[in-house]
Protein backbone atom coordinates (compact mmCIF):
# COMPACT_ATOMS: atom_id res chain seq x y z
CA UNK A 1 0.00 0.00 0.00
CA UNK A 2 1.42 3.36 -0.95
CA UNK A 3 2.10 6.04 1.65
CA UNK A 4 -0.71 8.50 2.26
CA UNK A 5 1.62 11.28 3.41
CA UNK A 6 4.84 12.33 1.80
CA UNK A 7 7.96 11.72 3.96
CA UNK A 8 8.50 15.46 4.15
CA UNK A 9 5.40 15.76 6.33
CA UNK A 10 7.40 14.19 9.17
CA UNK A 11 9.77 17.11 9.06
CA UNK A 12 6.89 19.56 8.84
CA UNK A 13 5.24 17.94 11.87
CA UNK A 14 8.44 18.15 13.91
CA UNK A 15 9.00 21.78 12.95
CA UNK A 16 5.35 22.61 13.73
CA UNK A 17 5.55 21.02 17.18
CA UNK A 18 8.81 22.84 17.92
CA UNK A 19 7.32 26.09 16.64
CA UNK A 20 4.22 25.66 18.80
CA UNK A 21 6.30 25.05 21.92
CA UNK A 22 8.48 28.05 21.07
CA UNK A 23 5.41 30.23 20.42
CA UNK A 24 3.79 29.24 23.74
CA UNK A 25 7.03 29.96 25.61
CA UNK A 26 7.42 33.30 23.81
CA UNK A 27 3.80 34.25 24.52
CA UNK A 28 4.31 33.39 28.20
CA UNK A 29 7.46 35.51 28.35
CA UNK A 30 5.73 38.46 26.66
CA UNK A 31 2.73 38.20 29.01
CA UNK A 32 4.99 38.04 32.07
CA UNK A 33 7.08 40.98 30.84
CA UNK A 34 3.96 43.07 30.25
CA UNK A 35 2.60 42.16 33.68
CA UNK A 36 5.84 43.41 35.28
CA UNK A 37 6.14 46.51 33.11
CA UNK A 38 5.58 49.98 34.48
CA UNK A 39 2.56 50.29 32.19
CA UNK A 40 0.83 47.72 34.43
CA UNK A 41 2.51 48.25 37.82
CA UNK A 42 2.78 52.06 37.37
CA UNK A 43 6.23 51.76 38.94
CA UNK A 44 8.37 54.93 38.62
CA UNK A 45 5.55 56.78 36.87
CA UNK A 46 4.58 60.27 38.03
CA UNK A 47 0.79 60.46 38.05
CA UNK A 48 -1.24 63.62 37.56
CA UNK A 49 -2.34 65.17 40.85
CA UNK A 50 -4.57 68.16 41.63
CA UNK A 51 -1.51 69.83 43.20
CA UNK A 52 2.13 68.95 42.39
CA UNK A 53 3.02 68.01 45.97
CA UNK A 54 6.75 67.61 46.70
CA UNK A 55 7.81 65.33 49.54
CA UNK A 56 11.36 66.59 49.07
CA UNK A 57 10.35 70.19 49.76
CA UNK A 58 8.21 69.36 52.79
CA UNK A 59 10.28 66.56 54.34
CA UNK A 60 13.90 67.39 53.50
CA UNK A 61 13.82 71.14 52.96
CA UNK A 62 11.28 71.99 55.68
CA UNK A 63 11.88 69.05 58.03
CA UNK A 64 8.22 68.07 58.40
CA UNK A 65 7.72 64.65 60.00
CA UNK A 66 5.72 62.07 58.00
CA UNK A 67 3.21 61.79 60.85
CA UNK A 68 2.21 65.44 60.60
CA UNK A 69 0.26 64.62 57.45
CA UNK A 70 -0.13 60.86 57.75
CA UNK A 71 -1.62 61.03 61.22
CA UNK A 72 -3.01 57.49 61.48
CA UNK A 73 0.03 55.57 60.26
CA UNK A 74 1.01 54.42 63.77
CA UNK A 75 -2.42 53.25 64.87
CA UNK A 76 -4.38 52.05 61.87
CA UNK A 77 -4.03 50.07 58.69
CA UNK A 78 -4.33 53.23 56.60
CA UNK A 79 -1.61 55.88 56.68
CA UNK A 80 -4.16 58.65 56.18
CA UNK A 81 -4.48 61.40 53.60
CA UNK A 82 -4.31 64.84 55.22
CA UNK A 83 -7.40 67.05 55.02
CA UNK A 84 -6.98 70.39 53.32
CA UNK A 85 -7.09 72.05 56.73
CA UNK A 86 -3.71 70.45 57.48
CA UNK A 87 -2.24 72.06 54.37
CA UNK A 88 -3.75 75.40 55.32
CA UNK A 89 -2.09 75.34 58.74
CA UNK A 90 0.98 76.51 56.84
CA UNK A 91 -0.38 77.81 53.58
CA UNK A 92 -2.74 80.29 55.18
CA UNK A 93 0.48 82.19 55.88
CA UNK A 94 2.95 80.87 53.30
CA UNK A 95 2.58 81.26 49.53
CA UNK A 96 -0.94 82.57 50.08
CA UNK A 97 -1.23 83.94 46.53
CA UNK A 98 0.66 81.22 44.67
CA UNK A 99 -1.45 80.15 41.64
CA UNK A 100 -0.20 76.57 41.97
CA UNK A 101 -1.92 76.33 45.37
CA UNK A 102 -5.30 77.64 44.24
CA UNK A 103 -6.80 74.09 44.28
CA UNK A 104 -5.83 73.85 47.96
CA UNK A 105 -7.40 77.20 48.81
CA UNK A 106 -10.53 76.33 46.80
CA UNK A 107 -10.83 72.99 48.58
CA UNK A 108 -10.61 74.65 51.98
CA UNK A 109 -12.92 77.51 51.01
CA UNK A 110 -15.59 75.26 49.48
CA UNK A 111 -15.15 72.40 51.96
CA UNK A 112 -14.60 69.94 49.10
CA UNK A 113 -11.74 67.42 49.53
CA UNK A 114 -8.96 67.34 46.98
CA UNK A 115 -9.23 64.31 44.71
CA UNK A 116 -5.72 62.85 44.94
CA UNK A 117 -4.70 60.06 42.58
CA UNK A 118 -3.57 57.07 44.64
CA UNK A 119 0.02 56.08 43.90
CA UNK A 120 -0.02 52.91 46.01
CA UNK A 121 -3.29 51.10 45.42
CA UNK A 122 -3.42 47.46 46.50
CA UNK A 123 -6.07 45.08 45.12
CA UNK A 124 -9.15 44.52 47.26
CA UNK A 125 -8.03 40.95 48.01
CA UNK A 126 -4.81 42.14 49.68
CA UNK A 127 -4.76 43.32 53.29
CA UNK A 128 -1.99 45.64 54.46
CA UNK A 129 -1.65 47.24 57.88
CA UNK A 130 0.67 50.22 58.22
CA UNK A 131 0.61 50.25 62.01
CA UNK A 132 1.95 46.72 62.51
CA UNK A 133 4.86 47.36 60.14
CA UNK A 134 5.73 50.60 61.94
CA UNK A 135 5.50 48.83 65.31
CA UNK A 136 7.91 46.14 64.08
CA UNK A 137 10.53 48.65 62.95
CA UNK A 138 9.89 48.68 59.20
CA UNK A 139 10.65 52.12 57.79
CA UNK A 140 8.66 54.13 55.26
CA UNK A 141 11.45 53.89 52.69
CA UNK A 142 11.34 50.08 52.70
CA UNK A 143 8.18 50.18 50.59
CA UNK A 144 7.99 53.80 49.46
CA UNK A 145 11.59 54.11 48.33
CA UNK A 146 13.50 57.36 48.81
CA UNK A 147 10.21 59.17 49.34
CA UNK A 148 11.72 62.05 51.30
CA UNK A 149 13.82 63.08 48.31
CA UNK A 150 11.10 62.78 45.65
CA UNK A 151 10.19 66.14 44.07
CA UNK A 152 7.06 64.38 42.81
CA UNK A 153 5.67 61.17 44.25
CA UNK A 154 6.02 57.97 42.29
CA UNK A 155 5.64 54.28 43.05
CA UNK A 156 9.09 53.03 44.02
CA UNK A 157 8.37 49.29 43.90
CA UNK A 158 6.01 47.06 41.94
CA UNK A 159 4.23 45.66 45.04
CA UNK A 160 4.12 42.28 43.33
CA UNK A 161 3.60 39.44 45.81
CA UNK A 162 7.27 38.45 45.59
CA UNK A 163 8.24 41.88 46.92
CA UNK A 164 6.18 41.29 50.07
CA UNK A 165 7.19 37.64 50.51
CA UNK A 166 10.89 38.50 50.27
CA UNK A 167 10.49 40.54 53.45
CA UNK A 168 7.99 38.22 55.15
CA UNK A 169 10.25 35.23 54.54
CA UNK A 170 13.24 36.95 56.18
CA UNK A 171 12.49 40.37 57.76
CA UNK A 172 15.97 40.69 59.31
CA UNK A 173 17.54 42.92 56.60
CA UNK A 174 14.61 45.35 56.74
CA UNK A 175 14.27 45.98 60.48
CA UNK A 176 15.53 49.27 61.92
CA UNK A 177 15.31 51.06 65.29
CA UNK A 178 11.81 52.40 65.90
CA UNK A 179 13.10 55.94 66.31
CA UNK A 180 14.39 55.74 62.73
CA UNK A 181 11.23 54.41 61.07
CA UNK A 182 10.24 57.86 59.80
CA UNK A 183 13.77 59.02 58.99
CA UNK A 184 14.15 59.20 55.18
CA UNK A 185 17.92 59.59 55.52
CA UNK A 186 18.53 56.50 57.67
CA UNK A 187 21.35 54.31 56.35
CA UNK A 188 20.69 50.53 56.56
CA UNK A 189 24.45 49.96 56.64
CA UNK A 190 24.57 51.62 60.06
CA UNK A 191 23.33 48.38 61.68
CA UNK A 192 25.38 45.24 62.02
CA UNK A 193 23.87 41.79 61.54
CA UNK A 194 24.02 41.21 65.30
CA UNK A 195 22.13 44.44 65.94
CA UNK A 196 19.45 43.43 63.45
CA UNK A 197 19.02 40.07 65.12
CA UNK A 198 18.75 41.82 68.48
CA UNK A 199 16.02 44.13 67.12
CA UNK A 200 14.17 41.13 65.72
CA UNK A 201 14.06 39.63 69.21
CA UNK A 202 13.21 42.93 70.91
CA UNK A 203 10.33 43.69 68.54
CA UNK A 204 9.22 40.04 68.40
CA UNK A 205 9.41 40.00 64.61
CA UNK A 206 8.69 36.62 63.04
CA UNK A 207 8.60 35.23 59.54
CA UNK A 208 4.95 35.29 58.44
CA UNK A 209 4.35 33.29 55.28
CA UNK A 210 0.78 32.13 55.89
CA UNK A 211 -1.58 33.11 53.06
CA UNK A 212 -4.12 34.46 55.56
CA UNK A 213 -1.70 37.15 56.74
CA UNK A 214 -2.34 39.19 53.59
CA UNK A 215 -5.35 37.46 52.03
CA UNK A 216 -8.23 37.66 54.50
Amino acid sequence: MSQIFHPSTNTIARVSIFGLVFFVALAGWVAMSLDRSSAVTREHLVLDQPVPFSHKHHVIDDGIDCRYCHTSVEKSSFAGIPPTATCMNCHSQLFTDAPILEPVRASFRDNVPLQWTRVYDLPDFVYFNHSIHVAKGIGCTTCHGDIGHMPMTWKAVSLKMEFCTNCHRDPTPYVRPKDQVFNPNWDPASLSDAQRVALMKEYKVQSRMSCSVCHR
